[in-house]
């Protein structure tokens, strides 16, 4: 009883978590599209193929928010690879239900290749990339030359790369990733993210190559339709 129990459970989470694809009717996911419309047209002189989704510190939202912004890419057409780049506490495995044996840190390793390690979904034309085995140096990965062919290999497979990304404050990762993304968005939830730390979070992303697209305003309840919107930034 008690596995029956936990796996109900972990199938209760994964439906309430990933609501664009188990309740693509509801106002949730509606305003999920809403921000995949204004990342389409942040960029009026290049398609934007790379983003990376991160937050000022842990909580906020920002895995649930990554993986809901792969679907409803996804479900548009574009065929869409969800990154787990949070090499130290990765949670997408958790998500989609899958194992973490094999993942970003292998192919970076080279002990193997892009496409074998990617796992296709039940949702059409989204992949799932997870961390893999967590590695000593999250930092120096990232910012190899390893991450930089990936990012050229994975463009020359997908229509989009979404990366998921540890907070900001916490560790340097968000930023090496942000020089390799055409854009981020950052996630904050509605009276727990401090002014000062998005602010500096803010000052973190935009001293890096790439530019910050928007921002994704969780858990604010505007009225009994939703609890999500997004506002760009320049």
């Amino acid at each position: 009883m008690a596995t029956s129990s936990s796996g109900k459970k972990r199938l209760l989470d994964s439906k309430r978590k990933l609501v664009a694809k188990f309740d693509p009717k509801s106002p949730i996911s509606e305003q999920y599209r809403t921000i995949r419309t204004n990342i389409l047209y942040s960029s009026v002189d290049e398609e934007i193929r790379s983003i990376m989704i991160t937050s000022s510190g842990p909580g906020e939202g920002k895995s649930t928010t990554t993986a809901n912004l792969a679907i409803v890419f996804a479900q548009q057409g574009k065929t869409v690879l969800l990154v787990d780049a949070d090499l130290r506490k990765p949670t997408v495995h958790y998500t989609f239900k899958l194992t973490n044996t094999t993942g970003l840190t292998s192919i970076l390793t080279n002990q193997t290749e892009l496409m074998e390690a990617v796992n296709k979904t039940d949702e059409s034309n989204l992949f799932v990339l997870p961390s893999g085995p967590i590695p000593p140096n999250p930092s120096e990965l990232l910012g190899s030359k390893s991450m930089q062919y990936f990012m050229e290999r994975a463009l020359e497979e997908f229509d989009l790369i979404i990366f998921d990304t540890p907070p900001v404050l916490a560790v340097t990762d968000a930023q090496i990733l942000g020089n390799l993304c055409q854009g981020s968005v950052l996630v904050v939830s509605s009276g727990k993210t401090e002014k000062e730390n998005l602010l500096k979070t803010k000052e973190l992303l935009t001293a890096t190559n790439g530019r910050l697209l928007g921002v994704v305003l969780n858990n604010k309840k505007i009225d009994k339709k939703g609890s999500y919107y997004y506002y760009g930034t320049s």
